[in-house]
């Protein structure tokens, strides 16, 4: 029979030899523990994932999750926008453009439903008819101060929500055939002569109220204005001379023309006031020179 101080020293050795066992095992247990934890944690995140936007699928238990190959990622960028190249040159807001001072050479590929295009002070140099047959939301064009030469038929045909056109300050010499519902015209300060502009240019205009058309080669003022027009510029051509039906009609002298409200021909030749018939029907007389 063991003395009681024999059993104490047994049970002192056995607990020490219980503290000292290897660590490395005593780590591996709570490393699996750890693990197990993390993995349910990461399944119960893609279960959740998985319901709220569909973007993730398990395929059974400890499965690898990936995303499925059919559906489309939504947080990457779109490479079907076909307009990104003309907004990261330009700057496109809410319907408009600006393209200024830019250097381009040629009208770009625009956002569909554009409305305002300003491409002004660069280098374009020739318009034609594909450059806007795509836009018919356009109201506004601003070309001011480019090198265009050339403009081709048809080339605003199908803009018929146009209001307002600029081409000044470029080497234009023919007009081609406006927008119906144009409001302003301005193609100050190009090389415009009369036998360029047809006789019914502006005849259909029944919305323009605003011409611009100083600092060309003009030798006579267009025929068949309309009545809308109230702002007529014509100043610095080589007009030489004017008729009784340039502005009036000369078959009826009640005719007024009760909405010009300016007509500008300083810098030309002709003597208005050797045509004192010519001015009956409106309500004042152009600036120019009358003697």
């Amino acid at each position: 029979m063991k003395s009681p101080q024999s059993a104490l020293f047994v049970v002192l050795m056995c607990a020490r030899l219980v503290n000292l066992a290897p660590p490395n095992q005593q780590e591996s247990l709570n490393t699996f523990d750890y693990d197990t934890d993390v993995l349910e944690g990461q399944l119960f995140k893609t279960n959740f994932e998985d319901k709220s936007h569909g973007a993730f699928s398990k395929k059974g238990k400890g499965a690898l999750i990936r995303p499925q190959k059919d559906e489309p990622t939504t947080d990457l960028p779109s490479t079907q926008d076909a307009d990104l190249p003309t907004c990261l040159l330009c700057v496109c807001l809410s319907g408009s453009v600006y393209c200024e001072e830019t250097e381009i050479e040629a009208i770009p590929p625009l956002p569909k439903e554009t409305s305002y295009l300003y491409a002004r002070f660069n280098k374009i140099k020739k318009i034609t008819a594909k450059d806007f047959a795509d836009i018919p939301t356009l109201k506004r064009i601003d070309l001011t101060g480019n090198r265009i030469e050339e403009i081709e038929d048809g080339a605003f045909a199908k803009l018929n929500l146009l209001e307002q056109l600029s081409l000044a300050d470029n080497k234009i010499s023919r007009l081609p055939a406006l927008p119906v519902n144009l409001t302003s015209f301005n193609a100050n300060n190009n090389r415009i002569k009369s036998k360029a502009i047809k006789a019914n240019t502006f005849k259909k205009l029944n919305n323009l109220s605003y011409l611009y058309l100083a600092e060309n080669s003009l030798e006579s003022v267009p025929l068949n204005l309309p009545e809308s027009l109230r702002i007529l510029h014509l100043q610095f051509n080589n007009i030489t001379s004017i008729t009784d039906d340039t502005f009036c009609k000369s078959n009826n002298t009640r005719y007024v023309r009760t909405k010009m409200d300016e007509i500008r021909m300083e810098g030309n030749p002709v003597i208005l006031g050797k045509y004192p018939n010519s001015f009956t029907c409106l309500k004042m007389l152009p600036t120019g020179s009358y003697f």
